[in-house]
């Protein structure tokens, strides 16, 4: 062991130390924690690179990095979207990601992100609507019952308070496994037959459908005054949930307009449609919510900076819970510049064994 053994050290948090650690905290405070995390850094916008993901699409998906730094961290995100996965029973999302040092730019934590990139979704959006639907909205619509589903109604119960859900989606086995994960966490649920029937009595509508497609799951007769929507499937160009007249009756908020109009719902509109940043609304250098009687959506395609804070947010626990295996990552030698000599070393090492 070399005097710089435990530079080669990097943490690791694995898909099950990643549960262990939600299941520790808790859910809901794990999201309100990571939201936390996420205002914060919506603060100080200004002090990030900011670029549109890096995506490389095909018939069957996407694959993105999405990186990003405030000049002190690193951090990126390896995602895919592949909706056709749950044929094969495989995930249509996996991701992981590494936060590093800008200083010497070592890593400093490699973690999964599979289950994080759906907790820091759930919380984003609840961050969203926390800003911009109107005071004591209770009452959800979810329409899309995938693997998002139910982070979104715990992110919203312990952001928002909301209580009442309702479900829809058109695999009823769907809706049937969401209302029954959420069973016990204090909601009172219904689950319909329609997404007419969903939005009836809704204060905030969710959209989180997988579909690579362009599709209407909410034509412009569903929306009334004072709704607040959060539009999360939309993420990539050809890929739309809402009819374009609901867009032109709204208040648009983004995270990242180049990005947003490239993947998200106003992809649909001109390219100098206005719309609001979040971070401006978070920090308080603009106005969210005009009146009760607007119509509020913010167009959720995810942000790099969104993982960099989640990735903040785990690292900051891994003291206290020790949820995390060390990685024999990095090259150590005994002289920085002599890394074959480090290579001579080991393999006279192995001839004495």
């Amino acid at each position: 062991m070399t005097a710089h053994s435990n530079l080669n050290i990097v943490p690791f948090v694995s898909v099950d130390h990643m549960m262990r650690l939600v299941l520790k905290v808790g859910t809901e405070t794990f999201l309100t924690e990571l939201a936390m995390f996420i205002e914060e850094d919506f603060r100080r916008w200004a002090q990030f690179d900011k670029t549109p993901r890096v995506a490389s699409h095909s018939r069957e998906g996407v694959i993105e990095l999405m990186p990003t730094s405030d000049g002190t961290l690193y951090g990126f995100k390896y995602v895919n979207g592949h909706p056709k996965n749950t044929r094969e029973g495989r995930q249509t999302v996996t991701a992981f990601g590494v936060l590093s040092d800008v200083g010497n730019g070592y890593p400093m934590l490699l973690s999964e992100m599979t289950i994080l990139t759906a907790l820091r979704t759930a919380a984003m959006s609840a961050v969203a609507a926390k800003y911009l639907a109107r005071p004591n909205s209770k009452t959800m619509a979810i329409i899309g019952n995938g693997a998002q589903s139910e982070f979104q109604a715990l992110a919203f119960k312990a952001l928002l308070g909301v209580t009442s859900l309702h479900l829809y989606d058109i695999d009823p086995s769907a809706t049937e496994r969401c209302a029954r994960n959420l069973s016990g966490k204090g909601f009172t649920v219904k689950t319909c037959s329609s997404s007419h029937a969903a939005v009836e009595g809704a204060d905030i509508i969710t959209t989180v459908t997988a579909d690579k497609q362009y599709a209407t799951i909410l034509s412009d007769n569903m929306v009334g005054p004072g709704l607040h929507i959060n539009a999360v499937g939309g993420d990539c160009p050809g890929k739309t949930e809402l009819h374009k007249d609901i867009l032109l009756r709204s208040d648009i908020f983004v995270e990242y307009p180049p990005q947003t109009r490239i993947e998200g719902e106003i992809q649909q509109l001109a390219a100098d449609h206005p719309v609001k940043e979040l971070w401006e609304i978070i920090a308080g250098k603009s106005e969210g919510r005009e009146s009760d009687q607007a119509i509020t959506l913010f167009d959720s395609v995810g942000f790099a900076i969104e993982d960099f804070s989640a990735l903040r947010y785990v690292r900051s626990k891994l003291e206290e819970t020790g949820l995390y295996v060390n990685l024999d990552l990095l090259a150590d030698p005994d002289d920085p510049r002599d890394l074959y000599g480090m290579l001579l070393r080991r393999e006279a090492t192995l001839l004495e064994i």
